[in-house]
């Protein structure tokens, strides 16, 4: 099932379970918001539209947080005026999960609750074969002291002393040359 609803002059299309980033709201954090602009409704082939709102139906969402979006630079400039005036904003948004979409005369599903498992003590927490022993402490200790380092061969290098017999011999030539 999805509806078509409107808040803060736009119009958002949702389902059950979706998540909207919509302008800022005046609620708080984790409380329930009714939407009762819906615009359309429909379920498979099923479609109703409104005119302009669909009599009765809403739309239930819970406020998630409220924050500010991604900051917008704003630049203006007059050329040749030396006018130049940059500006940031950062407008709020409220984040929403929409929970259930009721047609006319619909009843919201009742919330289940969730069953809560029993805590877990410290002791069983650990089952008692994974619990070390001093006797298991020392065994591991000298296995981990067996391992050595492996070490790469360092590579051979080249003798440069060939480069600079060679450089000399021209140098001489060259020095040579100039006296004649």
């Amino acid at each position: 099932m999805f509806a078509v609803i409107k808040t803060g002059g736009k119009q958002y299309k949702v389902a059950k379970g979706d998540v909207l980033i919509i302008e800022k709201l005046d609620a708080t954090d984790g409380n329930a918001v009714v939407f009762d602009q819906v615009l359309m409704l429909g379920d498979g082939d099923n479609i109703t539209v409104g005119s302009p709102l669909v009599d009765g139906a809403q739309v239930r969402a819970e406020l998630l947080e409220t924050r500010k979006g991604a900051k917008i630079i704003v630049f203006k400039k007059k050329r040749r005026k030396n006018y130049r005036r940059t500006h940031g904003h950062r407008q709020y948004e409220t984040v929403v999960r929409v929970t259930d979409i009721l047609a006319k005369g619909a009843k919201p599903a009742a919330k289940k609750a969730a069953a809560k498992p029993a805590p877990v003590k410290k002791a069983e927490a650990k089952p008692a074969a994974a619990k070390k022993t001093p006797a298991k402490k020392a065994a591991a200790k000298p296995a981990a002291a067996k391992k050595t380092p492996v070490k790469k061969p360092a590579a051979a290098k080249k003798p440069a002393t060939a480069k600079k017999a060679a450089a000399k011999p021209v140098a001489k030539k060259a020095a040579s040359a100039k006296k004649d």
